[in-house]
This record gives C-alpha cells, sequence and structure tokens, in this order.
C-alpha cells in the first residue's frame, strides 16, 4: 500500500499545485521502493502506475510535449525499467538459494539424522548451532545406535570447516552406526573408527595430490540398561558433563586417546573410562563450539557452571536454556560450530517399555 500512496498523494498535490510547482519527478521513488520488497511482476505494475500518474500531471499542466516533461518520462520509464529486471534477477538467485538450502538440510538430515527422544533406559535431545547463518552443515557429529540391551554414543568435531571437514564428519558418523552394530567391544569400536578416519581411498592414486593431515576429537560411550554406569572412550574432545544430585562434574579419562585419525601416535591400546550413571542422572555430550564460543571480552563460555541451575530439567528443556544463554552471551554470534546430546537415565518403570521385544530386537542406528 505504501507506493501505491505515494502515487495517489504526488499526483494528487502536483495536479493541485501551480504550474511552476513540480512534484512528478517524484513518482520515480514509488518502483524503486517496491522493488525492495516485491517481486517483478508487482514492481511493474507500480511504475506503469507512476509513468501514467506522471502523464496525467503532464496532460493537466499542459506539459506532456515539454523537454523536461519528456525527460521526466523517459527517466522514469528507465528507472522502472532497470528495477523490474533487477527484481527478475533477484527472485532467480533467490529460487537458486532455497534450492541449496533444500541440498543442504537433506544432506544434514542424512549425516546427522535426528536422535529419538528415548533409547532403552534413556531420554535424549540433540541440538545443532551453526556457525555460519546460512549453514545447516558441518564439522561436527553426533550418532546414536540401539542395541540388544544398550545404546551406543559417539559425538564429534572434525578438524578444520568447510567441504572437508563435512567429508570427515559423514564418513566417520557413518562408520559408527555400522561398526557400532557389530557386537565390538568399546576398544575394538574405537579402533575400527581410528582405521576408517586414518583411510585413504586415494592413497595409490598416482597423481592424487596429498591432503593436509585430518582428525576428529571423539568420545565414544556405551551405555546399559540394566547397569547404572556408562564407560567412554575419550580420543581428544572435551569431557562429558554428569550431574548428579545437582552437582555437575566432568568425566576425565586418565588416559585419553589421541584425536581420531592421530592413532599413530598412541601405542598402548584405547582406555576404557567407567563412572556411574544411576537413575534421574543427567549426562550432556558437547562439542568444544559451546565452550570455546566468547563474550565481548573474550571471555569462554563457562558451560558447567551455567547448567547447575538447570539441573531438574528434562533434556529437550536443558539444551534450549543452554542455547539460549550461549546466544546471549555471544551476542548471536558463534565462532565455531557447536552440538550438544542432553541424556537422562529414567527409572525402567518410565523408560516406556525399554525390554519389550521392539527394544531388544536388534541394532538400530541414529
Amino acid at each position: 500500500m505504501i507506493p501505491l500512496a505515494m502515487i495517489v498523494v504526488i499526483t494528487v498535490a502536483d495536479l493541485l499545485s501551480p504550474s511552476d510547482i513540480h512534484f512528478g519527478a517524484l513518482l520515480v521513488a514509488a518502483p524503486a521502493i517496491t522493488a525492495s520488497f516485491a517481486g517483478a511482476w508487482f514492481t511493474g505494475v507500480i511504475g506503469l502506475l507512476a509513468i501514467t500518474g506522471e502523464i496525467m500531471i503532464g496532460v493537466h499542466h499542459n506539459r506532456l510535449g515539454t523537454e523536461n516533461m519528456q525527460s521526466e518520462l523517459i527517466a522514469m520509464i528507465a528507472v522502472s525499467a532497470f528495477v523490474v529486471v533487477f527484481c527478475l534477477i533477484r527472485d532467480r538467485e533467490r529460487r537458486v538459494l532455497v534450492q541449496v538450502r533444500s541440498v543442504a538440510e537433506a544432506a544434514q538430515r542424512a549425516l546427522l539424522r535426528p536422535l529419538p527422544e528415548s533409547l532403552g533406559t534413556l531420554r535424549l535431545a540433540s541440538v545443532y548451532l551453526a556457525a555460519a547463518a546460512e549453514a545447516r552443515v558441518g564439522g561436527d557429529l553426533y550418532g546414536a545406535v540401539r542395541t540388544v540391551n544398550a545404546t551406543r554414543l559417539i559425538i564429534g568435531d572434525a578438524r578444520g570447516k568447510g567441504l572437508t571437514a563435512i567429508s570427515d564428519a559423514a564418513a566417520l558418523v557413518s562408520a559408527f552406526r555400522e561398526a557400532a552394530r557389530r557386537g565390538l567391544s568399546l576398544p575394538e569400536l574405537v579402533a575400527d573408527l581410528e582405521d576408517s578416519a586414518g583411510f585413504n581411498p586415494y592413497d595409490f592414486a598416482g597423481e592424487w595430490p596429498a591432503s593436509e593431515e585430518t582428525f576428529v576429537t571423539a568420545v565414544a560411550l556405551d551405555i546399559p540398561d540394566d547397569e547404572p554406569v556408562l564407560t567412554l572412550v575419550n580420543c581428544g574432545h572435551p569431557p562429558p558433563l554428569l550431574v548428579h544430585a545437582g552437582e555437575v562434574t566432568p568425566l576425565q579419562c586418565e588416559n585419553p586417546a589421541p584425536p581420531l585419525g592421530l592413532g599413530d601416535l598412541c601405542d598402548h591400546g584405547y582406555a576404557v573410562c567407567s563412572f556411574r550413571f544411576d537413575e534421574g542422572d543427567l549426562l550432556l555430550l558437547y562439542t568444544d563450539g559451546v565452550t570455546e564460543a566468547r563474550d565481548a571480552a573474550g571471555v569462554f563460555y563457562p558451560l558447567a557452571d551455567r547448567i547447575g541451575a538447570w539441573t531438574q530439567e528434562a533434556p529437550e528443556g536443558l539444551l534450549k536454556r543452554v542455547c539460549d544463554d550461549l546466544l546471549t552471551y555471544t551476542g548471536g554470534r558463534l565462532g565455531d560450530d557447536a552440538a550438544m546430546i542432553a541424556i537422562r537415565r529414567m527409572p525402567v518403570a518410565d523408560s516406556g517399555g525399554a525390554y519389550g521385544p521392539a527394544a531388544t530386537s536388534g541394532a538400530r542406528a541414529f
């Protein structure tokens, strides 16, 4: 309505003004403003109405044949044509962007399948925050596999950014989904992931250029249904946070392994760490995009201190609190992608039939 109102007001003002006072040149603003929010067709219609208004003014004041009026008409026609062409190009680029976004979202769903709300005796929630405003995928990864009597999870962060990091993350999460269902022990699973992270399909390609060193920091966990414990192998990743009786404790391993892809630095195998994980306890897995986020003064985000106030939240509620607080803390800008998984162990009676046939019939990957 704004450009239409402009045309009416400017035209009426010029018609009611003396012949030596001209407002008609202002009509060119109507199609120019319309191009900022409307499509090519509507912008073209506004341009035609503005030209019509200019012609009415020229006829009313008997100035239609003057050089000044003709130059104004030519200028208005040129500007209207220009903004219509601009709208056509912008709309075409917008359609391309929509297609690219849809492909990116499909890629994210393939890479990071949404975790279900419950697996066995666990209630889960997951979130991915991309550092780039238009991004939907990145180098962070997570996954879960439901086995016969346990749940296996992984969270990781591939080195670097861009397509290389996305490719490494996709390869590792796919390898995890495949290996985790084969009944391997946790050290064997991590060793299998190490082989996958270090595998280069072009090693024997004579002219393939050498790539930069890549690696993935990760934590792999086993959480059995029938024992109040969890076991994990930490490969250079930030330690999970365990919330028990309102207290937040980082689950530090005495002998963490190198990141996946740098296994040659480790010659003593993969040490498994065990921690108690009782009913009602809450576990938070995260990537360093959370803890290395900074405020305006350059201070790191104090994740362990912040979640201490939200220990009674459900997993999805906790992640919402952390995400809102993190974006507020950083002013809405993250320096790196961030992924989180919140897990609460529920009583068997509240786990939705965790021991029923549907839950124990075989492995299922997420």
